[in-house]
């Protein structure tokens, strides 16, 4: 069977060898710094194909990129941005400072939140995690204020509208309550800003610690905070599959 050609914008090859942003990148291509196969392109939404096309940017013959599946298990009171944060804030870029490609963070954490980031320069893989309509799981442990009683439970389980649309869960459980705090396991296939606190608040409990554990069939398991670790060939398969499987069945579509 013949390979089918996967084609990819210039300026998004070039930053997937971890040359430059997209943004720069366009800047060079533009300036005629440029060349593909020899030849100098100064069209913006040129595609190449990285596994025969030869690019070269300013006299230098880039590589193709190794692509790099990261997990990391974000602290809380770190942004989850790869520049420094303003006013002193802390970002996820002083922890990956040892990877030596250019992984971006597929999804985001707010910034008093913790747990599992999925990094990697694989743009494609990195889309279908956070895009809602492959309808990907992400599981966070969520400690309230107040016990939550069964019938805010039974209430939380039928969803809520919220400033900007309608939330609900995949699945929201009561793990255990302990004095006037509950501890709750809470799963949302999408990833509206800060929806988990809202949609607590929502029910009358306000959020005091919220923790990713796991995205998808990916856990964050045994993972000391602040430290990251390449995700496993197992990992990577079974995510794959389980995007490709809910892409298969049009879920979310």
């Amino acid at each position: 069977m013949e390979r089918r050609k996967v084609l990819v914008r210039l300026n998004r090859y070039i930053s997937m060898c971890g040359l430059t942003s997209r943004r720069k990148a366009d800047e060079l291509i533009k300036a005629g710094k440029v060349k593909v196969n020899g030849l100098v392109i100064k069209e913006l939404g040129y595609r190449v194909d990285p596994t025969t096309d030869v690019v070269e940017v300013e006299g230098k013959i880039l590589k193709p990129p190794r692509y790099r599946y990261v997990l990391l298990n974000k602290p809380c009171c770190y942004l989850t941005s790869l520049v420094s944060g303003k006013d002193g804030k802390r970002s996820i870029k002083d922890l990956i400072k040892d990877i030596p490609e250019r992984v971006y963070p597929a999804g985001r954490l707010d910034y008093n939140a913790e747990g599992l980031l999925i990094l990697t320069n694989d743009g494609e893989l990195a889309n279908m995690i956070t895009h809602p309509k492959y309808k990907l799981p992400k599981t966070y442990l969520v400690w309230v204020e107040g016990k939550v009683s069964n019938e805010t439970l039974k209430a939380m389980e039928k969803g809520a509208d919220l400033e900007d649309g309608f939330a609900k869960p995949d699945s929201v459980r009561i793990v255990k309550v302990k004095g006037n705090i509950t501890l709750l396991e809470v799963i949302f296939h999408e990833g509206r800003k800060h929806i988990v606190k809202r949609f607590m608040a929502y029910f009358g409990h306000k959020v005091k610690k919220l923790k990713r554990t796991a995205i998808g069939p990916v856990k964050l398991g045994n993972l000391p905070s602040g430290r990251w670790r390449d995700m496993t060939d197992e990992e990577l398969n079974a995510l794959k599959k389980a995007i490709s499987l809910e892409k298969k069945h049009g879920v979310g579509v």
